[in-house]
């Protein structure tokens, strides 16, 4: 594993989830389970305990909440002594209700407002939010917030670009987001905001509908709505977001087919521009992509996280960061993300490995 933090910046939230996979409905009055999440927190911890060094940057007002989740970090090694706290403001939350079988999952944001969307970059101390970094990890996310939060990730990634910084950025768009230009439509913002932030990225991650509904940039082989993927169509989509990023090393798109909430076929691809190919994972015996197919999920929020989590530490990593392994490591990781209650990732690297390795039979290690 090379020097130097791994870092991430964006915005946490608290994430309120009925039990049992209950709807709101049936849950209120009553308890809900509460835990903390958001994309970039997600990676930052995932990539504690695979072991790298990380480091995650935020902004949350000064209160109780934003110490319990400073203190859940810490305890996974993560560097969090660059947070910056305020004397006003909330932390966001977010309601997570799980779907089943033909159900889908729901999400409900209370967001508005929240500490990191009020700040401009003038705000932050961008040098030693960045002391020490070899990479930094952003998402689509956090400038979906709002004009101040999208302009703080832009020069964010401006200087991390300027210092040398490896960067990679998750497109993750959100259509209940970007609506903080009135009259503008969030695709539309989002591909004006996000076609000025990806010029500045080494790695761009993504599902199977984002670079669609980010640039425009679809699989046409592909039927997303109907849980239809032809793996071999989106090497066109990763060609495309290289012609129009040259900046851009790596493409990484997760590969999702949904049958129902409880099962879903997971794979991923990693194109190397250096190479002029595309890496798929898993394969089979024969080294055709054969996705894993994932029944009975436990909890598939965070699994795109893990999945970007798994890449840069594999493209960091002496062992694994040629594109064949570090892809068969990425979807490894976020295969097992399915299994796991809760936005984190809670896997080793031994876990890892194992999967990577064909280890996938679930049966008790005595």
């Amino acid at each position: 594993m090379k020097d130097g933090y791994l870092v991430g910046f964006g915005e946490v939230m608290l994430r309120l989830c009925p039990p049992e996979r209950k709807r709101f409905a049936q849950a209120l009055p009553g308890q809900l389970e509460a835990t903390f999440g958001g994309g970039e927190a997600n990676v930052c911890a995932s990539l504690a305990m695979l072991g790298a060094k990380s480091r995650y940057l935020t902004a949350l007002p000064e209160n109780p909440v934003s110490a319990a989740f400073a203190a859940q970090l810490r305890g996974l090694k993560v560097d969090v002594d660059h947070i910056l706290y305020t004397k006003s403001g909330r932390m966001g939350v977010y309601y997570a209700e799980h779907g089943a079988a033909q159900r889908g999952s729901n999400v409900v944001y209370d967001r508005e407002n929240s500490v990191i969307s009020l700040l401009g970059p003038e705000a932050y101390d961008f040098p030693s939010m960045l002391a020490n970094a070899s990479h930094l990890h952003i998402t689509g996310i956090t400038p979906s917030l709002s004009e101040k939060a999208y302009l703080t990730t832009l020069e964010l990634v401006k200087y991390a670009s300027s210092q040398g910084i490896n960067i990679s950025c998750d497109l993750n768009f959100r259509k209940k987001l970007w609506k903080w230009r009135p009259g503008t439509a969030p695709r539309e913002l989002a591909a004006e905001c996000m076609g000025k932030i990806v010029p500045y990225v080494n790695w761009i991650i993504c599902n199977e509908e984002d670079a669609s509904d980010v640039f425009g940039i679809a699989s046409e082989s592909s039927s997303i709505e109907e849980g239809k993927i032809d793996a071999e169509g989106y090497c066109g989509v990763a060609r495309r977001l290289l012609e129009r990023f040259p900046k851009a090393e790596y493409v990484a798109i997760t590969l999702r087919e949904s049958y129902s909430a409880n099962h879903n076929n997971w794979g991923a691809m990693l194109y190397s521009r250096a190479e002029g190919k595309a890496f798929f994972a898993p394969n089979d015996a024969n080294d055709e992509y054969h996705p894993y197919e994932i029944r009975n999920i436990v909890d598939r929020f965070g699994g795109g996280d893990s999945f970007g989590a798994g890449l840069i530490y594999a493209l960091h990593s002496e062992e694994y960061r040629d594109p064949a392994t570090a892809i068969r490591f990425a979807a490894a990781a976020s295969c097992l993300k399915h299994t796991i209650h809760g936005d984190y990732n809670y896997v080793s690297l031994a876990e890892v490995v194992n999967l990577m390795n064909g280890s996938g039979s679930g049966r008790v290690m005595r």
